[in-house]
């Protein structure tokens, strides 16, 4: 199969970034609209998205926070009804379950399409909701990754994080307790992985903001398994996750200093450098931890260009 399936190759898919990919996942949206452009998947950029209400607001009046939602899906409708790719976990299950309670409860749909009829936004049909690891699973699959590798893998073994969200409670993106199909991509480009039994616990989520020693503890939790069973760095789906895991390893090793320093990758960037895109492109200077690691394994010709 190609990059794309038939019905999807003139005009390819609808991108709904959310608000993470424009700031603190910037890495996340350079990496993946890199990789798209190698394999030749069309991303056309939904206009005038807001937020998904995978906010704080959500657990305050979910019902609400579902319209802001439901507003980015009748813009997909808008704009020809083309499946979303939404990137972020969090999105794609605010995006998801919107369309779910929509189809199954009769007084949410009506709550819904009377904003959307406020906003003048058609509210039918539903628009599919996709994340890019169920896409590149099953539209491009992984023997067109292995076609495609143009790179030898220049480090170690990396252990794969699914978190959460993108798993449950549909299991469509994945299985939900024990999810390969982000390991036999990696696998298939030449990226070797470990076996990782913590790769759906939670990596506390928002909790590091707010209960912060509970969310450190978590992280610590993730980290030190990763690193007991080999690996030297970890690949996330999702920008929260790689914020917490990045972001806190200097806390983390401060409490416990045996917790070696791990890149936290998205899994565009692996698998857009082992296609031939340059370090630059996949945003690699972006991340917090490990970057002599990164300098070592991408091999770049300035410090600057993987970390500086």
């Amino acid at each position: 199969m190609g990059a794309t399936s038939s019905a999807k190759r003139p005009e390819g898919y609808l991108y709904y970034p959310g608000c993470a990919l424009k700031g603190t996942g910037i890495a996340y949206e350079e990496s993946l609209l890199a990789l798209f452009r190698l394999l030749g998947v069309r991303l056309e950029e939904l206009r005038d998205w807001n937020c998904c209400g995978a906010t704080s607001y959500m657990s305050m009046d979910e019902q609400s926070s579902s319209l802001l939602a439901a507003r980015n899906l009748g813009l997909a409708r808008q704009m020809g009804g083309r499946d979303v790719v939404a990137p972020c976990s969090a999105c794609y299950l605010a995006l998801r379950k919107c369309n779910d309670y929509a189809a199954r409860y009769p007084a949410f749909r009506d709550r819904v399409n009377g904003f959307l009829d406020s906003d003048m936004l058609p509210h039918q049909p539903a628009v599919r909701v996709r994340h890019p690891l169920e896409l590149l699973y099953t539209e491009v699959r992984p023997e067109r990754l292995r076609e495609r590798a143009v790179r030898p893998w220049p480090g170690g073994p990396v252990a794969c994080y699914y978190g959460c969200q993108a798993v449950r409670p549909y299991a469509e993106v994945d299985r939900a307790h024990n999810p390969t199909r982000m390991d036999e991509l990696l696998q298939a480009a030449g990226v070797p992985t470990v076996d990782y039994p913590l790769k759906t616990k939670c990596c506390g989520a928002t909790h590091a903001g707010t209960l912060h020693d509970v969310g450190l503890r978590l992280v610590t939790i993730l980290l030190k398994e990763a690193a007991r069973r080999g690996a030297q760095a970890m690949v996330v789906i999702c920008p929260l996750c790689q914020l917490n895991l990045d972001a806190y390893q200097g806390e983390v090793r401060r409490e416990e200093p045996s917790v070696p320093e791990l890149p936290i990758l998205y899994l565009p960037q692996a698998l857009g450098w082992t296609l031939g895109a340059s370090a630059r492109s996949l945003g690699l200077q972006r991340g917090i931890a490990g970057g002599a690691l990164l300098r070592r394994w991408f091999n770049a010709r300035t410090e600057a260009e993987v970390h500086g």
